[in-house]
């Protein structure tokens, strides 16, 4: 369960994505949100805040790939005859 969850937050792949080898994607959803809704995850993290509060990490990024489906969007804006009115 959390490592399908890591999974979607290291990727960023949308939830239907996640391998089949983590579970049904419905559940880790679920438990996910469920813990999120519950705090736990804050818990969690103010828990390893106590454990090393003087590290600091980051995340940079430039090293985080985007998904697959990010791909194909349409480039650059479209501007309208009407567009060009309105401002005027």
């Amino acid at each position: 369960m959390i490592s399908g969850i890591f999974y979607i937050l290291r990727t960023g792949a949308p939830w239907r994505d996640l391998p089949e080898r983590y579970g049904p994607y419905t559940t880790v959803y679920n438990r996910y949100n469920r813990w999120a809704k519950q705090g736990v995850w804050l818990k969690v993290f103010e828990a390893l805040i106590q454990h090393a509060p003087d590290s600091l990490h980051l995340i940079d990024s430039s090293i985080v790939r985007a998904h697959q489906h990010a791909a194909g969007g349409k480039k650059g804006a479209r501007i309208t005859p009407s567009d060009d009115l309105a401002a005027d």
